[in-house]
């Protein structure tokens, strides 16, 4: 791997060698490299006139803009760390991660403010109005004058470049650091995945989420155009990536299923297509496969944590019979499933996942107990983040993911995996989506309920459907209820999130 190199210089070399070339556009405007690195130039000389210095942190709670990704850059440019906050959190989650990373200045767009109430305008802070609204101190004036250069800042590679946090799925966000090294060892690849001056990339999901900047960063790296949308939706993706004549895409499986769903999907023109992502949720192999005959260009899964440690890739497109695994583990990443005794299991037997590699986060913020949980040391010292996860190897060292860990159902004793009795249910030719969920039993401790979202054309009843399944499972894995429901509630990036099926269920009697 070449030296050490900070994104924001990498998108100046490109500035100085390709100033015309396109660097970002969003629904508004469309900049060069010369153009945006002016900006970005721009943002970090606001920040240090502001006073801010390396190692400070910003917040940025905003739709996806130009402006959002130059403050981002900006900030990297000050060595300021970036906190990026999602717009649907909840207002109190909002406050205590504006407490926790305790930024210098929040920068927010009118949507994102309004969403957030009275937390978005208490505190201390400075704030800056990304799109101009009366929030803050407009982004416009905030900035720097046309032509403003910042102070040169020579970045450590251990300073903190972003902190992300984590859905808050399972209770109170954890701000995962990670710095410029780290980050430089991610996008300084550059690897086969054909990240380079003629890249396209279509960015639909949210700048505050490691989903996002997976791509965002090597595109910008190896000097390509990232194309933003404010909001996703099917059409408008497929409408924006013939326009652009779109070379790679990170989506997550929801947005897969939803624009395989367009009822003309095949009169778009991606023939353009040379890699297209996916990350953050289960994706199921049928529709893995789906894309794989319809939509040209390759497919790569990712399995990892925003915590780093150990990945997997999944080259969908040159392993067919594989679409059911995550794939192998990355060049120089180890994957190890332990058991509850912290043993390596066989081939073929279910553990859970840890992983290494050189893409480790530094740690939680102001967490040290719960990094310390995380965290997980061989005989050697070598360390592991264990990810909550269980899966298996088979025997050509592809892995199969079971469940989280937490989701794990166990009933009369019985371990039961919810995934594997959603991949039955999702083999139902009335069945559009499907989450099995652990829920509190007499008899057996817990029993698996399946939550159902049925095809528009469906006709089958509950009860036929929990026959049907339960005439295809093992004894000990039968469901005891299925429940039918217009969506499953997902995060921004997709993840469903089980505990809000669990609790409407319970709030139900």
């Amino acid at each position: 791997m070449p030296d050490f190199i900070t994104l924001d210089a990498l998108v100046r070399n490109t500035a100085i060698a390709r100033p015309s070339h396109t660097a970002i556009v969003d629904d508004r405007q469309s900049l060069s490299y010369a153009e945006f690195d002016a900006l970005i130039d721009r943002v970090a000389a606001g920040l240090q006139a502001d006073g801010l210095k390396p190692r400070d942190v910003i917040s940025i709670c905003a739709y996806s803009s130009v402006e959002y990704a130059a403050t981002f850059l900006g900030a990297l440019r000050a060595g300021v760390a970036v906190a990026p906050l999602a717009p649907s959190s909840t207002p109190a989650d909002f406050a205590a991660m504006l407490k926790d990373c305790a930024p210098k200045i929040l920068f927010m767009d009118a949507s994102a403010a309004a969403a957030m109430g009275d937390a978005a305008t208490s505190g201390a802070m400075l704030r800056v109005s990304l799109d101009d609204s009366d929030f803050g101190r407009p982004f416009s004036a905030w900035a720097g004058a046309p032509g403003t250069k910042p102070t040169p800042v020579a970045i450590d590679p251990e300073w903190i470049f972003n902190i992300i946090y984590s859905s808050g799925t399972t209770g109170t966000p954890k701000g995962i650091v990670h710095t410029h090294g780290m980050r430089w060892r991610q996008y300084g690849q550059l690897d086969p995945l054909g990240y380079g001056p003629a890249a396209v990339t279509i960015l639909s999901t949210p700048l505050y989420s490691n989903t996002t900047l997976v791509a965002f960063n090597p595109t910008f790296a190896g000097g390509g155009t990232v194309v933003l949308m404010k909001k996703f939706d099917a059409r408008g993706f497929l409408e924006l990536s013939a326009k652009h004549r779109a070379t790679h895409a990170m989506l997550v499986p929801v947005q897969y299923r939803r624009i395989m769903a367009v009822p003309d999907f095949d009169s778009f023109d991606l023939s353009s297509f040379v890699m297209k992502f996916s990350t953050s949720a289960p994706f199921a192999a049928v529709l893995k496969a789906d894309i794989l005959k319809r939509w040209p260009g390759g497919l790569t899964e990712y399995y990892g944590m925003t915590e780093g440690g150990g990945t997997c890739h999944l080259l969908a497109h040159e392993h067919p019979d594989k679409l059911h695994t995550v794939g192998k583990p990355a060049p120089d990443h180890e994957i190890r499933l332990l058991d509850e005794d912290g043993k390596e299991v066989a081939p073929g037997e279910i553990g859970e996942i840890f992983g290494h590699s050189p893409v480790i986060m530094q740690g939680y913020l102001n967490q040290a107990g719960k990094t310390a949980e995380t965290f997980w040391h061989d005989a050697t010292g070598k360390r592991f983040v264990r990810t909550g996860d269980v899966g298996r190897f088979d025997e050509d060292g592809f892995l199969t993911l079971m469940d989280r860990k937490k989701d794990m159902i166990i009933s009369g004793g019985f371990n039961i995996y919810p995934s594997d009795l959603e991949a039955v249910l999702l083999g139902h030719d009335d069945v559009l989506e499907v989450a099995v969920v652990a829920m509190p039993s007499e008899e057996w401790g817990e029993t698996p309920v399946g939550f159902v979202v049925r095809k528009p054309s469906a006709s089958v009843d509950a009860a036929a459907l929990k026959g049907w399944i339960n005439e295809r499972v093992g004894k000990f894995q039968r469901v005891a209820e299925i429940v039918f429901v217009e969506t499953l509630p997902r995060s921004a990036i997709g993840k469903v999130l089980k505990r809000e099926l669990r609790d409407l269920r319970l709030a139900a009697g």
